[in-house]
């Protein structure tokens, strides 16, 4: 929240190469001063949002109920001055449909990552066949259920091929973090996932996001395993790398690729995947939302300090209830994962 829009180098003048825990916003941020530390952006919202819709609906989004939950949201963010936190793919579908456009026209020019920031809970909720199995394992119609889902829970606000390849990927890495995933397996199926999902929805013109993923991850972690790496990568050259060459803004073929890249620069710390990715700049709370769903998937809970989860259940959001509703739906009316 606090770095959000920040360039990387306002980041780095004011916290350093890479901020050490959650901070207020600064009195003069663009869109989020005075914000406490801890506070959530729209990521958070509508995960929860979609993430609630997906537990009433026993695991099925109905595209309607969507797009009047995402205008009541929108109503509900306005009345609380938080319109600037919008996305634009999501702004500009929400007007459309408020205008009267149907939901499944509104999100026909959706590319930014607004799908992708949010898809946590169909990762949650819809499992993967195979816990531990590697991408080549699958077959496509295997990934396509779950692109499927991505697909119902995202067309209204963002139905491009670009937009549904970036939430697939992210819904797939933690489908397979659930199952018992590590990140370069999770990050081997996400890039599956959006070779899949970007064939559905409109055409628009844009760089391959699973390509991309599969560049960016390999940018990182060749770097962070040269010998004078010493087994790890300097925190400054990671982000300054993934800031430079893979690109932190709101288009999925930059924000989803960063991401991964974080993810392959410190694949064995989540804490730390999500403090070096809030530290980038750009469209950073976007890429520490995806980057941090994933690396928790793979690694569980335990594997972020006590006193940062506090802060997040200070925030009163209901997530460790949510997280528990979405795995029952996982494993399905027997009790058993599907």
């Amino acid at each position: 929240m606090p770095t959000e829009l920040l360039s990387r180098a306002q980041i780095r003048d004011r916290w350093g190469d890479l901020l050490a825990g959650f901070e207020p916003a600064p009195a003069d941020h663009p869109i989020a001063a005075g914000m406490p530390a801890g506070s959530v952006t729209d990521d958070t919202e509508q995960a929860v949002l979609l993430g609630r819709l997906l537990v009433s609906g026993h695991g099925t989004i109905e595209p309607d109920e969507f797009a009047s939950a995402l205008v009541r949201w929108e109503r509900d963010m306005a009345g609380r001055g938080f319109l600037s936190l919008l996305g634009p793919s999501t702004k500009r579908a929400v007007e459309a449909i408020l205008n009267g456009t149907p939901p499944d026209e509104a999100g026909s020019a959706g590319t930014t990552n607004g799908a992708a920031m949010r898809i946590t809970p169909v990762g949650i909720a819809v499992p993967l066949p195979s816990a531990r199995a590697t991408a080549v394992a699958f077959t496509r119609n295997e990934l396509s259920a779950l692109v499927d889902q991505v697909v119902r829970a995202s067309y209204v606000t963002h139905n491009t091929g670009i937009a549904l390849a970036g939430a697939a990927a992210v819904a797939a890495a933690v489908s397979a973090g659930v199952g018992g995933a590590t990140v370069a397996e999770a990050t081997a199926l996400a890039i599956e996932a959006a070779r899949i999902a970007a064939r559905r929805g409109h055409w628009v013109a844009g760089a391959d996001v699973a390509s991309r993923i599969a560049w960016a991850a390999g940018l990182t972690a060749s770097r962070s395993r040269r010998p004078e790496a010493g087994g790890g990568f300097p925190r400054r050259e990671a982000a300054d790398l993934i800031y430079r060459l893979v690109g932190t803004s709101l288009a999925t073929q930059e924000a989803v690729p960063a991401a991964f890249a974080v993810l392959a620069a410190v694949p064995g710390d989540p804490w730390r995947a999500c403090l070096l990715a809030a530290s980038l700049g750009g469209d950073c709370d976007t890429i520490a939302a995806m980057a941090g769903a994933i690396a928790g998937a793979c690694h569980g809970l335990g594997a972020f300090p006590p006193d940062a989860v506090a802060v997040i259940d200070a925030q009163d959001l209901g997530l460790t209830a949510l997280a528990d509703d979405l795995l029952a739906l996982r494993a399905g009316p027997e009790g058993e994962t599907r």
